[in-house]
């Protein structure tokens, strides 16, 4: 990606960008996430327990999955179609004088799934639990791809609306990697009566950006002025600032998202 032209640091999109949020025009797509029970990373050795008798469901997070190689001699089967795949580990049946005793497979068995231009090995344990769903999710090297794929058609000021869109519609896609926020409360010097959390942080792997979005209360009446967030307690290198509401009460909250270049600090 080329890299972004020196612009001064606090440029602001006040004006047109709060009329974009209003009109809203442009958004990024989303990628719902589903809550999942195991998350597995690309090009690491993921240990987890599998159910030994119903059917086991895996995710690429996405794509599609273009191959899954595990031991034929195992007591397997194994389907995919898309992004989806199911692992069954195959139950034996014996009869003796009319009763059927059944063995479930207890041995653990390696799997090697292709998701996304990545391997992701999995070493599995079956045991006596209910179906489980593994997520593949996508690692560094994907996710900024796919951000890339997302935000390279666009100019700088344009990722920047994009980015706080996406972040105010709470529509974010799941190629950017959500950090732990600051704890506890900022004051700023600007604003006596004001006080901030970080309610998110994200991280926008290559595209040279990082975003987060503070909640901003009020002790009296007032009101905001975005400049006055220009400030190095929430980022050396700020880039673009957004309130989504400029008049506060004691009693109202403001969202306020601020656009960094560089990794959040």
């Amino acid at each position: 990606m080329p890299k972004p032209k020196d612009k001064p640091v606090g440029r602001l999109f006040a004006a047109s960008l709060r009329k974009t949020l209003l009109a809203g025009l442009i958004a990024l797509p989303a990628f719902p996430a589903a809550a999942q029970s195991i998350i597995a990373l690309p090009d690491q050795t993921s240990s987890i327990r599998l159910s030994n008798r119903d059917v086991n469901h895996v995710v690429c997070q996405g794509g599609e999955i273009e191959d899954v190689k595990f031991s034929a001699e195992k007591a397997i089967a194994v389907e995919k179609a898309g992004s989806d795949a199911w692992i069954k580990f195959l139950v034996k049946e014996v009869e003796d004088a009319g009763t059927t005793t059944r063995s479930f497979v207890t041995t653990p068995s390696e799997f090697f799934i292709s998701c996304n231009g990545a391997i992701y090995p999995l070493y599995a344990e079956p045991s006596d639990i209910p179906a489980q769903t593994v997520t593949l999710a996508p690692g560094s090297v994907q996710r900024a791809r796919a951000n890339e794929d997302l935000m390279g058609p666009l100019v700088e000021e344009e990722r920047a609306v994009s980015i706080t869109l996406s972040l105010l519609q709470d529509r974010v896609p799941a190629s950017f990697s959500e950090v732990a926020p600051r704890i506890g409360t900022l004051p700023l010097a600007a604003i006596s009566t004001a006080s901030l959390r970080e309610r998110r942080r994200i991280e926008i792997e290559g595209s040279g950006l990082s975003a987060s979005e503070y909640l901003v209360s009020v002790s009296a009446s007032t009101t905001l002025d975005e400049r006055a967030f220009l400030d190095r307690t929430l980022g050396a290198n700020i880039f673009a600032v957004t309130l989504d509401r400029l008049v506060l009460r004691p009693g109202d909250t403001a969202r306020l998202i601020v656009i960094r270049r560089g990794a959040g600090e």
